[in-house]
């Protein structure tokens, strides 16, 4: 098998697309693998650049894969989508990964430590619960006015 220089790896929950080309931009390999099978298919392969959007578990296989010694840049899904030749699938999502990652003026999403992505977690954990005490208020508030009884806004 020819060296792969670059791979574009289409991220999931329990099926993963990679797509792969040498430094001559033939394709190399395409194929699904499944979570059990990533890390070992990565630990076998020499160094490369890999490419990802950044979607749910980004972080995780950025990290994994940085300390197997490969290159990964995470770019967000809007700047993958003008590089999608076809029908919106996995396989050809991993190949417009690939081709995006190699473009000199892409940007590309910073990666976020355990610690930093905990704390956005914790904010908007707290966000969502502000947003649901408010709602439920609404709520209650609304049905008792279904049967005359009128409440002052707020939660008071």
């Amino acid at each position: 098998m020819n060296k792969i220089s670059v791979i574009g790896l289409d991220l999931a929950k329990n099926v993963f697309q990679v797509h792969g080309i040498d430094e001559d931009g033939d394709i190399v390999v395409r194929k699904q693998l499944t979570r059990s099978q990533m890390q070992r298919f990565f630990v076998r392969l020499k160094p490369c650049l890999i490419g990802m959007e950044a979607c749910g578990g980004a972080h995780y296989w950025f990290r994994t894969l940085t300390e197997l010694g490969h290159t990964v840049r995470m770019m967000a899904p809007a700047f993958v989508k003008p590089y999608l030749k076809s029908n919106k699938n996995d396989r050809n999502d991993a190949e417009a990964i690939c081709e995006a990652v190699q473009r000199p003026s892409m940007r590309f999403v910073a990666a976020k430590t355990p610690e930093q992505q905990a704390v956005l977690h914790l904010h908007h954990g707290r966000q969502l619960l502000v947003r649901q005490r408010v709602a439920l208020s609404n709520h209650m508030r609304s049905v008792l006015l279904e049967y005359g009884i009128a409440l002052p806004q707020g939660l008071r």
